[in-house]
């Protein structure tokens, strides 16, 4: 069937207003595409203000989840979920992939990261695979099958930038020449490694292989970096986001803002967020958020982290409500969480996750089971949220399956 292009119906018209989405016409146009939002905390949530105390959908909520009460029906809460890994503020970083960098040998992909496997997927198909941003220092949480880690933008103005202003030509212009140098250098590299090839034993091979996989994925980077240089970006519905002085978690709505736009525009259809060890807030009169964090179980402590935690569901919540107005919610899947679980005692075990929208059906709080013999590895859903966004992967980081105790993919 001729897909319906809303812009062009009115083009012989000299009109380029776009028409409003109309339900008769649904069945004409293309499949709506598929998003995936990764948001991550690397101090983690106290499990007490976290996880609720019965299972399904009748729960009663939380103070971290109170915010997001209204979303209810969209959202579900995992108990009981981990990567087996340890090793407090070191394994944070393997939230989105199962695997510590220190052990990423080992697997045929490294230590490559859910958000970066979902945009592998989407290749070429938007100016940005992904776009990864954090607040203050990252949890060290993007990686690609490289290995290599992908740093968040942490400036709103160089995110909005990016997104909306057109360089000018004469950027362009020396941009061009300069992916067409690199161009040449990973074309004489890849020769090169190749004659070296066969002279090495098996143990060099394996290394030359994982450097070529590097070389690979920065062509790839080019090739898309090409493809989208001269195509002009969306004009953009907000007033340009400029450089000024903020409190480092004031940029947190700021940022979500911009992801809602980004994946409104279909700039991307990945998107990640990374809050780090600590912030400071203009909203929020405490003390240092890490300091909080060793609460050892001190209830003044654990009151305060009940204000900061339910602060960052806020946010998610209101980056619920733009999604929704936006009519993209039931396409785009949320992942929010921690790599961390109690941040008082640096424990890696039974994480907060929680996932919201996507058009799943969702289950309220789900417990998984507690048994070491019958546990599901984290890597499990991670590998469903694969296969729902559109991937065939077989297997993601530690994964023994897919996640059957919900239909994701």
């Amino acid at each position: 069937m001729r897909q319906f292009d809303r812009r062009q119906f009115l083009s012989g018209l000299g009109v380029t207003l776009a028409l409003p989405w109309l339900e008769s016409l649904a069945m004409a146009a293309a499949p709506r595409p598929k998003r995936l939002v990764c948001v991550g905390n690397h101090l983690g949530f106290y499990p007490g203000n976290f996880f609720p105390k019965t299972a399904g959908r009748d729960y009663v909520p939380t103070s971290t989840l109170k915010p997001l009460d209204k979303h209810r029906d969209d959202l579900t809460v995992f108990s009981h979920l981990d990567h087996g890994l340890n090793g407090g503020h070191r394994a944070v970083q393997g939230f989105l992939n199962s695997i510590k960098k220190e052990e990423s040998a080992g697997f045929p992909l490294k230590n490559i990261s859910l958000d970066q496997a979902a945009a592998e997927h989407v290749g070429s198909a938007t100016r940005f695979p992904s776009v990864n941003t954090g607040i203050v220092n990252g949890t060290d949480m993007c990686w690609t099958r490289a290995g290599v880690h992908v740093p968040p933008v942490n400036n709103p103005a160089k995110l909005f930038r990016a997104l909306f202003v057109n360089s000018p030509a004469n950027e362009r212009a020396a941009e061009r020449t300069r992916l067409k140098h690199r161009g040449s250098v990973l074309d004489a590299l890849r020769e090169s490694a190749g004659a070296l090839n066969r002279t090495l034993n098996a143990a060099d091979r394996h290394k030359l292989d994982q450097y070529l996989t590097s070389v690979r994925d920065v062509e790839r980077r080019l090739q898309m970096s090409r493809e989208w240089l001269d195509r002009p970006k969306p004009k953009s519905p907000i007033v340009e986001v400029l450089d000024e002085e903020r409190q480092h978690i004031d940029e947190m709505a700021l940022f979500y803002d911009l992801m809602a736009l980004a994946l409104q525009t279909d700039s991307t259809r990945v998107a990640t967020l990374e809050t780090g060890m600590g912030f400071r807030t203009s909203e929020l009169d405490l003390a240092g958020y890490h300091a909080i964090s060793h609460h050892g179980k001190a209830e003044d402590r654990i009151g305060q982290l009940q204000v900061i935690e339910s602060f960052l569901t806020t946010k998610l919540g209101g980056f619920i409500d733009r999604l929704k107005e936006a009519q993209i919610f039931d396409h785009t899947l949320i992942v929010f969480g921690s790599g961390m679980s109690d941040g008082s005692i640096h424990s890696n075990r039974n994480l907060p996750v929680l996932l919201a929208g996507g058009g799943v059906k969702h289950q309220g709080h789900l417990v998984c089971p507690s048994d070491p013999h019958q546990r599901v590895p984290l890597a499990n859903l991670w590998l469903s949220v694969l296969h729902w966004f559109g991937s065939e992967a077989k297997r993601f980081g530690r994964s023994t399956g897919t996640f059957s105790p919900m239909k994701i993919g």
